[in-house]
Parts: structure tokens; C-alpha cells; sequence
């Protein structure tokens, strides 16, 4: 009966807190997007709570993708320690969100067989999970083949939906119906983990994740209409049909060819340019989601902010967690390519955001 309400969040909350303490400060950030290449960026690293995952390999062959696979390590750290102490009614939901980094290596898996790539080139594209993975990563790129592949899964929870989504694949030769499939089938899992939380849990998940899920299922709709020309048929089965403030309603006028801007403005009000964004979409539409992303985090820093008994907490602790690891992995990319500092920035999170 402890395992609720202030008795049930009270260890995770301090951990959560410790956890959160050690994230990167204002000065750091600064000195990061300062420093002037690749080398002395990875120095400052090594100086930070990231230090200790930067190990092996001298900075001549510590590539940006490599550097990111080594901090991602605190990131897995960091999930396993919240499921582990979380209260239980609560894990279903925090392990789902953990295998978003699952979700995401299934598909650099299928990119990798697609190319015909060595492992060695695909490992290190992969999230760090050890033995927590269900995916046979090594043996599916060995098989060259995409349904081979796909039979390895066979027992997991991805088989049926890749398998389901294969014949199309078969047809238009190309990953985005089975990329779409996995995407689909993760987020409505989130989703029915939130329905089944508690109704004070349940609201806090929503402000939290449903703001990360409201946010992907609008780029996902803007981008199917104005990159891919979707139909509108195409772009309502390729989206989801709910959200914590984007709703069935926001996808379909998109589909149907209605103004975007005004949609975008009146969910996100604080958004002032959007129109400007998407009248160059090749540019404006990463912007755009950034920005998007920034109104996600401001949601995370209030819940960490408020009442600290409730599933939020980590959640938000989680999410921020992962955009910190955004920002850095867009800072070693910018620093190896000698990116100016006028152009990365505008792609920054947690370096560009007041905290």
C-alpha cells in the first residue's frame, strides 16, 4: 500500500534529483559551443559528468558518432536506475518510453542491411543497451536481407508488425512502410501505457509525454503533406488519431489541405514565425521542430519544478536527459565539420533554452 503517492515516489524522487543536479550547467554549455574544433570539445567532455564514459581511443579516432555512443552509456544508465526504482505501477510506461532507443535501432538495423553495410559500420549507430535488447542486431545485418532479418525477430514485440507491414515493403521497395509501421505501432504503446495509469499519474504523463508524442505526431503530419505530397487518406493512417493538445481534428485539416500556421500558432501560441518556417520548408521545417521540441521542454522543467511526487518526475527527468545528448551530438557534429556557431545554434536545445 506504500507503493503510491509520496511513499511510493520518495526514493525515485531523490534520485531523480541527484541525477538531475548533474546535468550540464549554463557556463558549461557556453564553453562547449565555444570551444574551437573537435579536440577541445571532447576535452571539456571529459571534464563533465560525461567524463568517464569517454573512454578509449585517442581523439584522432574518437569520431562525433563514436563520441555518442560512449555518452549514450549514462543515458542507459540513467533509464535502467528510474525503471529499478520506480514505483511498479509506473515502469510499464518508463520502460516503453526506454524502447523508443530500441525502435530507433530496429531501423538503422533495416538501413544497414538495405546499404549492404558491414556491422561494424552499423554498431555504432546503435543506442548502447547491452543485454537489455531484444534485437539480435549482429545477426540481422549479417543476413543481408530484410526478411530474413525480420525473422529473427519472431517471439518479439516488433514481428507482427514488421511482418504485417512486409508485403509493402516487398512492393514499393523502400523502408518507409515498415519505418512508419514500427513508429505507429511505439507511440500507440505509450499511449495505452498512459491510459492505464491511475488518473493523477495519468495527467502528469500526458502534460509530459503526451507533449513529446503531440509534437512528433505533428511533424509527422506537416512533413508527410509538404515534403512527401501525401494523400490525405495516406497522411490519416500514417499519423495518430489522439493527443494530450494536437487532436484527431489538427491532423485532418492538415490532411485536407487546410493552413498549417494557424493550427501550429493556436496550439503553441508562444510560436510567432511559423508561417515564415514553413514558406521554406527544407530550412523552416527543422526549425520548426525545434522549436516544438523547446515547448516540450519547457513542460519537463515545470514538472521537475512542482510537486515531486508523481510520474512526471522521472519522465521529464528522462526526456531532458535525451535532449541534452541531442544538443551534444549536434555540438561533436558541428565542431568536426567546422560548423559556424551562427548556423548550430538554431538547433540547439537545452544550450539555447533559459533554464
Amino acid at each position: 500500500m506504500f507503493n503510491s503517492g509520496v511513499f511510493g515516489y520518495a526514493g525515485i524522487n531523490a534520485r531523480v534529483r541527484a541525477k538531475y543536479s548533474t546535468q550540464l550547467s549554463a557556463d558549461t554549455w557556453a564553453e562547449l559551443v565555444a570551444a574551437p574544433d573537435l579536440p577541445a570539445l571532447l576535452e571539456l567532455l571529459r571534464r563533465s559528468p560525461y567524463g568517464p564514459y569517454l573512454t578509449g581511443g585517442s581523439d584522432g579516432g574518437l569520431t562525433p558518432r563514436r563520441a555518442v555512443y560512449l555518452i549514450e552509456g549514462q543515458m542507459a544508465e540513467a533509464y535502467r536506475t528510474v525503471i529499478k526504482n520506480a514505483p511498479s505501477q509506473t515502469c510499464p510506461l518508463l520502460t516503453v518510453l526506454y524502447h523508443n532507443f530500441e525502435v530507433a535501432n530496429l531501423k538503422a538495423v533495416l538501413r544497414g542491411i538495405v546499404s549492404q553495410a558491414a556491422w561494424l559500420q552499423v554498431k555504432y549507430l546503435l543506442f548502447p543497451f547491452g543485454a537489455d535488447t531484444v534485437l539480435p542486431a549482429e545477426p540481422m545485418v549479417t543476413t543481408r536481407s530484410v526478411e530474413a532479418a525480420i525473422e529473427l525477430l519472431r517471439g518479439t514485440q516488433y514481428y507482427d508488425t514488421l511482418s504485417h507491414a512486409l508485403r509493402r515493403y516487398q512492393t514499393e521497395q523502400g523502408l518507409f512502410p515498415l519505418e512508419v509501421a514500427l513508429d505507429l505501432a511505439y507511440w500507440r504503446e505509450i499511449w495505452e501505457a498512459i491510459g492505464r495509469l491511475a488518473k493523477p499519474d495519468r495527467l502528469q504523463a500526458l502534460r509530459v509525454a503526451g507533449a513529446w508524442l503531440d509534437v512528433t505526431n505533428l511533424m509527422w503530419a506537416i512533413r508527410y503533406r509538404v515534403y512527401y505530397g501525401l494523400s490525405p487518406e495516406e497522411l490519416i493512417n500514417y499519423t495518430l488519431p489522439w493527443g494530450y493538445r494536437v487532436c484527431d481534428t489538427d491532423i485532418r485539416a492538415i490532411a485536407a489541405g487546410a493552413d498549417i500556421a494557424p493550427i501550429v500558432q493556436r496550439i503553441y501560441p508562444k510560436l510567432t514565425d511559423v508561417a515564415d518556417l514553413l514558406a521554406q520548408p527544407r530550412q523552416g521545417l527543422p526549425l520548426l521542430e525545434v522549436q516544438l521540441q523547446r515547448q516540450v521542454l519547457e513542460q519537463c522543467r515545470k514538472a521537475l519544478g512542482g510537486y515531486p511526487f508523481h510520474i512526471g518526475v522521472p519522465l521529464a527527468y528522462l526526456i531532458l536527459k535525451k535532449m541534452e545528448i541531442q544538443d551534444l551530438t549536434v555540438l561533436l557534429e558541428a565542431k568536426a565539420s567546422r560548423t559556424s556557431p551562427e548556423i548550430f545554434r538554431n538547433y540547439l536545445l537545452m544550450a539555447a533554452a533559459p533554464a
